[in-house]
């Protein structure tokens, strides 16, 4: 989850605490974070957490580091803290928490540690790579990059940095792995523009765009051109407005004059007029576009005739929400735009394996360990570094989730794994973490449901009073008149009959023993195993 410990002697620092939303089989979980026991166990060696850029896999983890780690000093860029705090007032931390800004070109001493920013250019703004000097060499982090040469914001990314620090000579360099399988270069942040003034052109009706909310380039894009023709905008969703209002207020986004529109006054503006940008590009069930696409939103309706705009990619994973979207504007008569065109409707944020190369080729580090990507896209990236014939590379390390890599003057080897798991969170608060036997459970009960046999025992006698009663959900169907119903209570009567007294007077005992014979039984006759909570009423 994009969080990296760097250790020299008695002293630690921390390359981002990021997060990542659930896989399907952690059901009911709303957050996963990194076990930071690590970090916990060796607190007083930590000397700050370094933050290379503002998207929630790199800090969305930063207020659970906090509860293990309240002291930590945080570095990062104006916007990158912004997004930050906003978070950290969330969870009620921002009061106590030690936060230090920092603009490219700073360099700040924790131990043994020298650090410079270094500026690089990504999907979203005030993005920076970490050159960490250590008593042993110059360890690089380049964090997400692509090497756009026309930003939109015309903040280039420093390759003069990085060629003066492969001059010097570089120990480590840890570089984004994300887009190695493609090949050649990323387009430019301004590829997008001709496309989109082509779609700005050619709506008839209202338009509606939907891109990351981090996109400040392309929201900036998006205002300039609805000037141009003549539309106002309006921002929906909360974290649209949240990452437009701290970009403007840090000059990152320009609003020209009265080109904004209120949301409560968008159905009542000539819809040829108006443009609006909103939040939730990946379908998630309660964002602002999805409640837009089935006629849920207050502000907003899609009338036929409408044009939706999808300026982002779709990623992995989200292909039956996002396309049960698109089918539900389609349904409403909008034209929807969405996926690879030429000129493109988005481009990526991450470079694309010739970007890679030549931050390889300009860096010439010893040792390589690529980051931030999938094990095969890794891997990938290990063999194009040992494939350059860079005679200065003497090995290259594809890491799992926990293992460390250790570097002395003797050289760099594989050392032992430290224990980093994952820690599930349901509802976003720091003191709601899920553990795996509460997931272990609710898959249990997701795939053979539960069965609740009711039994009545007299306190005084020890005697059944009357016939179990058995409660199913999501299991098969146990009606009274269903023969597996019948047998199911003569199993349950059986265990009874044949539990002596004082076994019956045990509550714990005879639950265990129902429990027991009754799953026997079920799964003889069902070959599925439900969750079976017996409960026993004293009358």
């Amino acid at each position: 989850m994009n969080s990296m410990a760097l250790e020299y002697g008695d002293d630690i620092i921390v390359v981002d605490a990021g997060m990542m939303f659930p896989e399907a089989e952690l059901l009911g979980v709303d957050i996963v974070t990194p076990d930071f026991a690590y970090l916990k166990e060796h607190r007083e060696k930590v000397r700050g957490l370094l933050l290379t850029h503002g998207h929630e896999d790199h800090i969305g983890g930063i207020p659970f580091l906090l509860s293990v780690l309240p002291d930590i000093p945080i570095y990062g860029t104006a916007y990158t803290l912004a997004l930050v705090e906003r978070r950290l007032e969330e969870h009620k931390l921002l009061d106590d928490t030690d936060i230090h800004e920092v603009k490219a070109g700073d360099k700040v001493q924790l131990g043994p540690f020298s650090v410079e920013f270094i500026r690089v250019t990504h999907s979203i703004v005030d993005c920076v790579a970490l050159a960490i000097t250590t008593p042993l060499g110059v360890v690089i982090h380049t964090g997400d990059f692509k090497i756009d040469q026309t930003p939109t914001d015309n903040i280039l990314f420093d390759l003069h940095r990085f060629a003066e620090y492969g001059k010097q000579g570089v120990l480590l360099l840890l570089s984004d792995s994300t887009n190695v399988e493609r090949s050649g270069y990323t387009p430019s942040e301004r590829a997008v523009r001709p496309r989109l003034q082509s779609v700005f052109a050619q709506a008839e009706r209202r338009l509606i765009i939907s891109c990351f909310s981090s996109s400040i380039h392309r929201m900036q894009q998006i205002l300039d051109i609805a000037q141009e023709y003549g539309r106002k905008v309006a921002f929906l969703g909360r974290s649209m407005v949240s990452a437009t209002e701290i970009a403007h207020s840090l000059g990152h986004l320009n609003i020209p004059n009265a080109i904004l529109l209120r949301p409560q006054d968008i159905m009542d503006t000539d819809p040829k007029k108006v443009c609006c940008v909103v939040s939730g590009t990946q379908g998630e069930p309660q964002s602002g576009l999805s409640r837009v696409a089935v006629d849920n939103h207050k502000n907003l309706s899609v009338r036929k005739g409408d044009t939706v705009v999808l300026s982002s990619r779709i990623i992995p994973g989200n292909e039956k929400p996002i396309y049960r979207m698109i089918d539900h504007f389609a349904r409403r008569g909008a034209d929807v735009i969405y996926g690879a065109s030429d000129p493109p409707i988005h481009v990526s944020g991450h470079g694309s394996r010739e970007e890679l190369t030549l931050v390889l080729n300009l860096l010439r580090p010893k040792y390589f360990i690529p980051v931030h990507g999938e094990y095969r896209q890794l891997q990938k990236h290990a063999r194009l570094a040992e494939h350059l014939h860079n005679h200065t590379l003497k090995e290259t390390f594809v890491l799992d989730t926990g293992d460390v890599v250790e570097i002395d003057e003797k050289g760099a080897r594989k050392a032992d794994r430290i224990h980093v798991g994952r820690v599930c969170i349901d509802s976003g608060s720091i003191d709601d973490i899920v553990g795996d036997m509460v997931i272990r459970d609710r898959k249990h009960l997701a795939e053979d449901g539960f069965v609740l046999p009711i039994i009545a025992i007299n306190k005084m006698s020890g005697r059944v009073e009357g016939s179990p009663e058995i409660v199913s959900r999501g299991f098969v169907s146990l009606e009274d008149g269903s023969p597996l119903m019948a047998d199911a209570r003569a199993i349950d009567l059986k265990t009874l009959e044949s539990a002596t007294a004082e076994q019956r007077s045990d509550w714990g005992v005879m639950q265990d023993r129902i429990r027991a014979d009754l799953k026997k039984f079920l799964n003889k006759q069902t070959s599925r195993r439900p969750l079976i909570l017996p409960v026993i009423l004293e009358v």
